[in-house]
């Protein structure tokens, strides 16, 4: 959805900056994706005080002045307008600036008088085609004072991500109802300008046909169409928009077409109502049916594409043939062009399913089927048709024939909700008063009327997404602020159902895994695989992933490859995941497992052991038995000599649930042998066939989980690290660890890890010193470093150690 913060700024009292809009917005009810700044080619231009101004020289129509623009010196500006005035407010783009179109502004003389920019016109700034004079802006802002700020010329655009519940915020009616909720004002729609003389003859009201005017309306397809509004205008003038209005399509990035047309898609932005117009003369009987197409029967759309139908569309049709797929796309033949006097508007309420049948089987999508398909609010045709008739006679002129119709075969009841005080205390966990959430409710269009204790709520009709009291009691929770909940956890809790066994069993595992050093990877199960041994997806998000992995070690090994290849030797990753294995049934088998992959030395190199051996089949046996003791903590563990790959099988109470082997990867020469522990996490023995009636408990056994840690993910670099080693004279009663502190303030933020690996005292090193040695990991987490950025913070860094402990770099 795009917005206009203009057009939403239009229907609210307190004036908010297009940022706060995003941030409520965002904060309330849905994200806001982007904001743009539809002039952002007008923001270097600044308000200029024309402090002196005289002819020039040496032309008869040129003038020298003497512009303010905010930086506390006058500039030269040669101006050829012949309407520049000592003491008056233009647009100034100095030297340097851009302005639409492209043109780069520099400093330059004029027949021997220094320019140093250019007093605008409207032409020149694109606001107008006024261009024999600059531009004089009514304000009193101080000069500096930026264009767009100064003069409001320049509207932004919200990109609203509306999740698919909240078909109202398709609007800006919506979203402006929800900005006045937040701001504590009330929503205003802008009357029609100039159209108090426009009377509207009483809407006539029926079940299956009416008459607007000459031509018959008949709803058959009731299912498709649960309510259809129209009204026939004779003698109207089609042409172009008036500005404001083709602005504000512009401004939502729509493409404006003609007046009749563009009141249309206006009212399908600011309502969220899609509507359609109909050259009344091409319409055969005269008639309007909505019906179901024909089998086979075609219609050329207005995209020109001819299209065969099918019976389980819905279509607005005449006498003969189809005119229009019901809420998707209209048809060529009676189409609204500069020729077009009459037209039939057409305001109608057509089915979710059936649209989305249609515009799926069509393969279009188009900004009414979108809203269609998500709902569009039943009770507003009759107030969009007579919106869209007052603007038509006020910009189109023409007039009535006859009373607009709405068909309506079954009138709906609102929906009312009893909400609970007490069960909102319960779920929300803090005490919200009667009073308060009626209060709340209403400011979003909710009514609410009080009981003896509870209340009973009316959800509007725009709200389709709030069914049951859970439902309210969310509202209420948003509309009192996430942010103004406690963070302490409070005694209430929704439900009484347990963790689940696999969700305990597994955050034992990832605990133990956490605390011995390794990091936890969450990869897709997605694996290249083979026509045989693999499950198959059956819509696969890439063909060269199309298969369910077997193992998790599998995918765990093509991670240890990524980094290998990125020059990591040390590699500890361990995931928490799905293994699939293909049987008999039409389902592979599914299994928890947990998987660990480590190569590369056994503890990061010190100074005490600056070369660790790398870790082998031994660390691996001992990591696979604690991973199984922490899965089964009340079973008996034993390993046993494995066969291939296997070096061991764990055994828990003699079954076997998983392997200690060595992991084959692509990886380079100098790289460790790599070994790897897979383990089913959860041994669910067969239940046993439950008596008719009676239920049969599962035997499984799980440990309590021990108290949870908070994790901390971050993605794995994708720049290369530049390593530094310094050896630097320490003094002997100068602790290790206050030199760290230096170097760690010193070398900034791109100092990624800080390793000691070395101290040696003896020939070459001063009496009362000692060489200690560290490793300075540097990375940038978008670009590679240069040899110069390096070279420049290790200078640094050796001066500030100089110069605050007096420890120097050692040079022999």
């Amino acid at each position: 959805m795009n917005a206009s913060c203009a057009w939403l700024q239009s229907m609210l009292p307190v004036t908010l900056s297009p940022d706060a809009m995003r941030d409520l917005i965002t904060a309330r009810c849905c994200t806001v994706d982007e904001l743009v700044h539809l002039r952002d080619d007008l923001r270097d231009v600044v308000v200029g005080v024309v402090v002196q101004a005289s002819r020039h020289p040496e032309s008869d129509h040129l003038w020298v002045t003497k512009v303010d623009a905010g930086r506390g010196e006058l500039l030269d500006v040669v101006c050829g307008a012949p309407n520049v005035q000592v003491g008056e407010r233009y647009p100034f783009a100095p030297a340097g600036s851009t302005l639409p179109g492209g043109v780069k502004l520099e400093k330059r003389k004029i027949r021997g008088a220094v320019s140093n920019g250019m007093l605008c016109s409207a032409r020149e700034l694109g606001l107008g085609n006024e261009h024999d004079g600059i531009l004089r802006l009514d304000t009193a802002a101080p000069a500096g004072t930026p264009f767009l700020q100064a003069m409001g010329a320049g509207d932004a655009r919200l990109v609203i991500d509306v999740t698919p519940n909240r078909p109202d915020l398709l609007s800006h009616v919506g979203l402006a109802r929800e900005l006045a909720a937040a701001t504590g004002s009330s929503l205003t729609i802008p009357p029609v300008a100039r159209a108090g003389g426009v009377r509207i003859p009483a809407v006539a009201l029926a079940s299956r046909e009416a008459h607007a005017g000459a031509l018959r309306v008949a709803l058959e397809d009731i299912e498709g169409c649960p309510r259809y509004d129209g009204v026939v205008i004779r003698g109207l003038s089609v042409g172009p928009s008036p500005g404001w209005l083709a602005d504000r399509l512009v401004a939502v990035g729509s493409r404006p077409i003609n007046n009749v047309v563009d009141i249309t898609n206006y009212l399908l932005f600011e309502l969220g109502q899609p509507m359609h117009a109909f050259d009344a003369r091409k319409l055969a009987g005269p008639a309007v049916i909505i019906r179901r197409a024909h089998d086979g029967e075609t219609l050329t759309t207005l995209d020109g594409v001819e299209r065969t139908l099918s019976s389980s569309m819905t279509v607005i049709a005449d006498q003969e043939r189809a005119q229009a797929i019901a809420g998707v796309m209209g048809g060529q033949v009676a189409e609204v062009t500069d020729h077009t006097t009459d037209i039939f508007l057409e305001v109608a309420n057509f089915h979710p399913s059936s649209v989305r049948r249609a515009r799926r089987m069509l393969g279009i999508s188009t900004d009414a089927s979108y809203r269609f398909e998500r709902g569009v609010d039943f009770e507003l045709p009759p107030r969009a048709l007579a919106r869209a008739v007052e603007m038509l006679l006020t910009i189109a002129g023409g007039h009535i024939d006859g009373a607009p119709v709405d068909l309506r075969p079954s009138p709906r009841q609102p929906v009312r909700i009893e909400l609970r005080v007490t069960r909102v205390e319960r779920v929300l966990g803090i005490p919200i008063s009667a009073d308060a959430i009626t209060a709340l409710l209403p400011s979003i269009g909710f009514s609410v009327e009080q009981g003896a204790e509870d209340l009973e709520v009316t959800v509007p009709s725009w709200r389709p997404d709030v069914t049951q009291e859970v439902d309210l009691i969310e509202e209420v929770a948003r509309l009192h602020g996430y942010d103004a909940f406690p963070a302490e956890i409070r005694p209430f809790r929704p439900g009484t159902v347990p963790d689940s066994p696999a969700e305990l069993v597994a955050s034992r595992v990832r605990e133990l895994l956490v605390s011995r050093g390794l990091l936890e990877a969450r990869p897709m199960p997605f694996v290249s695989g083979a026509p045989r041994g693999f499950a198959r997806v059956a819509n696969p998000l890439a063909e060269n992933e199309a298969y369910l992995r077997r193992d998790v070690l599998d995918t765990l090994a093509r991670r240890a490859e990524y980094n290998l290849s990125r020059m990591r030797r040390d590699i500890r990753l361990f995931e928490i995941g799905a293994a699939f294995i293909p049987g008999a049934e039409a389902l592979p088998h599914e299994e928890l497992r947990a998987a660990a992959l480590i190569t590369g030395h056994r503890h990061p190199p010190h100074w005490t052991d600056a070369h660790p051996p790398d870790f082998d089949e031994w660390d691996a046996k001992g990591l696979a038995e604690e991973v199984a003791s922490a899965a089964y903590p009340d079973a008996l563990i034993e390993l046993v000599a494995g066969v291939g790959n296997a070096l061991w099988t764990i055994m828990v109470a003699g079954e076997a649930c998983g392997t200690v082997q060595c992991v084959g990867l692509d990886a380079p020469a100098w790289a460790a042998p790599a070994y790897g522990i897979e383990v089913t996490l959860m041994r669910v023995e067969s239940a046993p066939v439950a008596p008719p009636g009676r239920s049969v408990v599962s035997r499984e056994r799980i440990a309590p989980a021990p108290a949870r840690r908070s994790l901390r993910y971050r993605p794995l670099p994708s720049t290369p690290p530049v390593e530094l080693d310094l050896a630097l004279l320490v003094p002997n009663e100068l602790p290790a660890a206050t030199v760290e502190r230096a170097i760690r303030g010193s070398a900034g933020e791109l100092l990624e890890s800080l390793l000691l690996f070395d101290e040696y005292r003896g020939e070459g090193v001063p009496a009362g010193y000692r060489s200690l040695a560290w490793r300075l990991t540097f990375r940038h987490p978008t670009r590679t470093l240069r040899d110069k950025e390096i070279a420049g913070r290790r200078d640094k860094l050796l001066r500030t150690l100089e110069g605050e402990l007096g420890v120097r770099q050692r040079t022999t």
